[in-house]
C-alpha cells in the first residue's frame, strides 16, 4: 500500500439481495428462456448484500486497529457453496417466475457463444449476445472461495444466511415488483 493510504481489498463474489441491479435482475429478465449449462451440481458461493456491507465495515475497523493488514486481499462470501442452478431457481421462485427446466451441455453453450459472437461482430451489433464463450465457461464452472483469512483477520462471519436472504429478497420483490 502507498505510504499514508492504508487499504484492504475485499473480493465479494456475486452480491445479491434487495435493490440488486445486476445478478438477480439478469436472471429474472431471462425467466422462461434460461437453460442449465453444464452440470446441474456445479457450486457457487455468493454474498448477500448485508453481509458484503458488514465485511466492509469490519475491514475498515480492523485496518484502523491494525495498519499492518494494509494491502491484504480477502475473498468474502456466504461461506456456503450451493448449486448455482438451485440458487437461480430460488431467485425465480421468489419473484413468482417460471423455474429453469431445460439443459444444455457446456460444449453446446460454448459453440453457441462462438456463433453469437461471430454473428454480432459481422452485423456490427454492439449489444451483448444472449450467449458468449466467456459466459458459457462461467456458467459451466463451479466458483467458490476460501474465506478463512477474512474470518481470522477481519472477524467476518456472514450474519444473514442464504435462506434468510432469499426470504428478504422475496419480501422486497413482492413490495417492489
Amino acid at each position: 500500500a502507498t505510504q499514508g493510504l492504508d487499504v484492504i481489498i475485499l473480493r465479494p463474489h456475486l452480491i445479491w439481495g434487495p435493490e440488486d441491479n445486476h445478478l438477480v435482475p439478469g436472471i429474472l429478465k431471462r425467466a422462461g428462456r434460461l437453460k442449465i449449462v453444464g452440470r446441474v451440481d456445479d457450486l457457487v458461493d455468493t454474498i448477500y448484500v448485508d453481509n458484503a456491507a458488514l465485511a466492509h465495515v469490519l475491514a475498515a475497523q480492523k485496518l484502523k486497529e491494525n495498519p499492518s493488514l494494509s494491502g491484504n486481499i480477502y475473498f468474502i462470501s456466504q461461506d456456503e457453496p450451493v448449486s448455482k442452478w438451485a440458487l437461480a431457481n430460488a431467485f425465480l421462485e421468489a419473484a413468482g417466475l417460471p423455474l429453469i427446466k431445460g439443459h444444455v451441455s457446456a460444449r453446446t453453450a460454448y459453440a453457441a457463444g462462438w456463433c453469437f459472437e461471430k454473428i454480432y461482430g459481422l452485423l456490427g451489433i454492439i449489444s451483448e449476445p444472449p450467449m458468449t464463450r466467456f459466459m458459457a465457461k462461467e456458467l459451466a464452472t463451479s466458483h467458490w472461495f476460501n474465506i478463512t483469512r477474512a474470518k481470522t483477520d477481519l472477524g467476518y462471519y456472514p450474519e444473514i444466511s442464504t435462506q434468510e436472504g432469499l426470504r428478504r429478497l422475496k419480501a422486497w420483490l413482492s413490495r417492489n415488483g
